[in-house]
């Protein structure tokens, strides 16, 4: 427990404003009247029971159309982890091996002049593929209709590194292991996301986020600036990044999603733990497995596995502590507030644990 409380401590302090607060209801009311967001949702679930779940603030500001627990909103990339884990369910299946080229599945993928990437790398952010190159291409607006198409734009630049011998965070990664996916089970990325994660943990109101589609109990996007100006956001296309950063959720299906991990739902007992080690080389702080960041202090790096998620319109924050069977989840429509919805996330970890 000591050490749980310790990567708390090291969290909420950073700012004034959320460590004297332990009242969920206030400090979700707290993070919209402070406008550090236009509209959010939160909870917390332990040993599969919800004990708080609650939203606050506009999912539309201009039309004062409130922000609901039902309201659906981008989760950008918490959508990692359940890709990784749809991977390791063909793993065991012995549909992908982790250390095979990625030729093996995609045989027109250029090939590297020494160290070829794997999936292990793909998973793990070793890969040396890297991120957006500039703002505009994170904002893009051009759609690919297929995950092999989205692949294409970057699939010939130069890797950053060798294969396997640094960490480097990249969604166009996750994008590349949906296309396995793809090619490993015969069946579209979508498809298989929506019987194999989302239909399995009874995930009702998750999809992949389509450009220009207004959802039913959707919300609006909006951006908060370095100067804590909140305005309307841009929307941008999300078909070049779906596995790693392209989903709507509510709250709800995240405790779903949660309580589905930490109840062995999609993958063995032992795969989750291969996920929750340490695989992303000389990265301390905030480690990486496959498809989490592991938010434990040495040496139970893993005791505490998530990720948080940011983009136009998302700033998010999972927690999951499968040993503890707690739940947190922080869901907000505003991007540039990721600190807050760490530090909620974090509060509403410590609510939890102090009750056990």
């Amino acid at each position: 427990m000591k050490a749980f409380i310790k990567l708390l401590t090291i969290i909420v302090v950073t700012s004034n404003s959320f460590c004297q607060e332990e009242n969920p209801d206030k400090l979700l009311e707290q993070i919209v009247s402070e406008s550090k967001v236009v509209g959010v949702s939160a909870g917390y679930s332990i040993n599969g029971e919800t004990l708080w779940q609650a939203a606050n603030g506009y999912a539309y500001k201009e039309k004062k159309q409130q922000f609901l627990k039902e309201t659906k909103v981008r989760m950008a990339s918490i959508a990692k982890p359940m890709t990784a884990l749809a991977v390791m369910q063909l793993v065991e299946q012995n549909l992908i091996d982790l250390d095979a080229p990625i030729q093996a599945y995609i045989p027109d993928y250029p090939k590297q002049p020494n160290t070829q990437i794997t999936t292990r790398h793909l998973l793990s952010h070793t890969s040396g593929i890297g991120g957006y190159k500039n703002g505009k291409e994170a904002q893009t607006k051009v759609n690919y209709p297929r995950l092999s198409d989205a692949i294409e734009f970057f699939k010939n630049r130069p890797l950053l590194f060798e294969p396997g011998t640094q960490y480097g965070y990249t969604t166009y990664g996750y994008t590349l292991l949906g296309v396995i996916i793809e090619k490993a089970s015969g069946i579209t990325y979508e498809t298989y996301m929506q019987k194999h994660i989302w239909d399995k943990a009874n995930m009702t109101n998750t999809g992949i986020e389509i450009f220009g589609n207004n959802k039913e109990n959707g919300s609006g996007l909006y951006h908060k600036n370095k100067k804590g100006k909140i305005k309307e956001g841009k929307e941008n296309n999300l078909s070049n990044r779906i596995p790693g950063g392209g989903f709507y959720t509510t709250v709800g299906d995240m405790l779903k999603f949660g309580n589905a991990v930490i109840n062995n739902t999609f993958v063995k007992p032992e795969t989750l733990s291969l996920m929750r080690e340490h695989h992303s080389l000389e990265k301390e702080r905030n480690a990486y497995g496959f498809g989490w960041f592991l938010y434990n202090p040495k040496p139970n790096e893993g005791a505490i596995i998530g990720h948080s998620g940011g983009q136009t319109g998302c700033s998010s924050q999972l927690y999951i502590v499968p040993e503890k069977g707690i739940v947190t989840i922080v869901l907000a429509n505003t991007s540039g507030a990721s600190k807050e919805a760490t530090i909620f996330a974090s509060q509403l970890l410590k609510i939890a644990l102090d009750t056990l």
